[in-house]
């Protein structure tokens, strides 16, 4: 991602019908799940107590009203025995929630908490299916940096964006990067509006004035990367080699993104060689008007632009497939992971297409050349990467720029070879799962044993303030 409501707490008890859904009332051997995974600054998104592998997401949207109607089949596994669980739901209407085909009871507690009660306990190990029935007006949620995601309405549909919470704001889950799972999403529209989201589209039926779009994740996915625009689109259907590629682009951007979008192949066969195989069954983009959002963001297999982007963007969003989708944070402490190795990519395609090379890039950066304003250049140095103060920074510049900075401090010390095979490795290594920086520290450390990384660490990584020397 580049840089670029909440209720009161209300609690509402919804019993089911009188099928003798009295789960937890004798007997009870479980306990409750936690209401969160206490990130270090998200402390309250995401749940303790199970795994997600699989989302199942009806959606009915109505731009006219702005009401969705959803259903969320939720497949998970109990990590020990639970007598209650919790999922992340912000706003939007409850109407029923049923475990293993079984109603539930369940309240809303807090400004996302929705609390499930099977009517049996669930056993550790066990796999289960929860399916909510939701419907309402779905938000707009305004993020610590003033930053705008969740469900935002345009002028001919909808855009879901999730990072780093809003996707609570359109479905029930498990919403912390930590908790990856596989999707198919299935999104209900106007005829002649299009529905595009994450994967590849696997069907479309129109019935009764309705387009139906069926899209499938076979891959692991982290619920903030989950997207869907709904509106007017020009759909572009093309390959990278095999990979097929789906653009989505708004028609009053459709003349300015042709040119860049029609690179897409070229860097995604650069990143291919550069940083390994690609992770994911397909690529592309969706471009949305200029004033539908603030910022592009990274979602899973076609990232979403605000507006036709230019190379060095689309570069930066399309290697966060890489590094951010497949390999992703197991918290938001550790974006710079995402956004240090994005910005290093940009630097990286101009180093091997004629422009900058990345050393001039860095001394730029650190002599503070590289940006107009002294602010921007003092910014950098604000904080170290690896610790954001708190929840509003964790998209400020040191963590995309001293990020990429502290790559390219390791590069220096082991040699082109080596670095670039610690690129490919890394992304190998950790292929659709979760690293945090201790993770990626010890296996820099690993790959050149014979090297001292603790001044990287120690200045770059962790450091306050500029670091004495380049």
């Amino acid at each position: 991602m580049p840089r670029s409501v909440l209720f009161a707490p209300v609690v509402v008890l919804l019993a089911c019908a009188a099928t003798g859904c009295d789960g937890g009332v004798g007997g009870v051997t479980g306990v409750a799940g936690a209401p969160g995974v206490r990130d270090p600054y998200f402390p309250k998104a995401g749940n303790g107590g199970y795994d997600v592998t699989h989302y199942g997401l009806t959606l009915d949207y109505e731009p006219r009203t702005r009401r969705l109607v959803g259903k969320a089949e939720i497949r998970a596994r109990a990590e020990k025995d639970l007598s209650a669980f919790n999922l992340d739901l912000k706003g939007m209407e409850v109407r029923s929630v049923e475990v293993d085909g079984k109603p539930a009871r369940f309240n809303r507690s807090g400004d996302h908490e929705l609390t499930v009660r099977p009517r049996e306990d669930l056993g550790g190990g066990d796999s289960f299916v929860a399916v909510v029935r939701y419907e309402g007006v779905p938000e707009v949620v305004t993020d610590p940096d003033g930053s705008e995601e969740g469900w935002l309405p345009t002028e001919d549909g909808a855009l879901g964006l999730g990072e780093p919470t809003g996707s609570m704001a359109w479905f029930p889950g498990n919403h912390h990067p930590g908790d990856k799972a596989s999707y198919d999403i299935s999104v209900a529209v106007p005829e002649g509006l299009e529905a595009v989201s994450n994967g590849e589209l696997r069907r479309k039926t129109v019935n009764g004035g309705r387009a139906v779009f069926d899209w499938h994740v076979g891959e692991p996915m982290a619920s903030y990367v989950v997207t869907v625009a709904v509106g007017k689109f020009e759909i572009r259907r093309s390959k990278a080699g095999r990979l097929p590629v789906y653009v989505a682009v708004d028609p009053d951007q459709a003349a300015a993104g042709r040119e860049v979008l029609d690179r897409i192949p070229e860097i995604m066969e650069w990143g291919r060689r550069t940083f390994g195989p690609y992770p994911f069954s397909s690529t592309g983009a969706i471009v949305e008007r200029e004033d539908d959002a603030g910022y592009a963001l990274e979602t899973q297999n076609r990232p979403v632009f605000p507006g036709a982007p230019g190379v060095g963007l689309l570069v930066h969003e399309l290697v966060h497939q890489w590094y951010g989708n497949s390999v992703t944070p197991k918290s938001w402490r550790d974006m710079w992971l995402n956004e240090g190795f994005a910005t290093y990519a940009e630097w990286l395609w101009d180093e091997d297409h004629g422009g900058d090379s990345v050393q001039d890039v860095f001394d730029a950066l650190y002599e503070g050349e590289y940006f107009e304003k002294k602010a921007d250049s003092e910014a950098v140095w604000a904080f170290p990467p690896a610790r954001p103060p708190d929840a509003a920074r964790i998209s400020d510049s040191p963590v995309y720029e001293r990020g990429a900075m502290v790559l390219h401090k390791v590069r220096q010390t082991v040699g082109d070879e080596v670095f670039f095979d610690l690129l490919r490795g890394w992304a190998a290594g950790r292929r659709h799962g979760n690293a945090d920086t201790d993770d990626f520290t010890a296996f820099v450390e690993k790959a050149a044993p014979d090297e001292d990384f603790s001044g990287i660490w120690d200045d770059w990584l962790y450091g306050e303030g500029r670091p004495g020397s380049p």
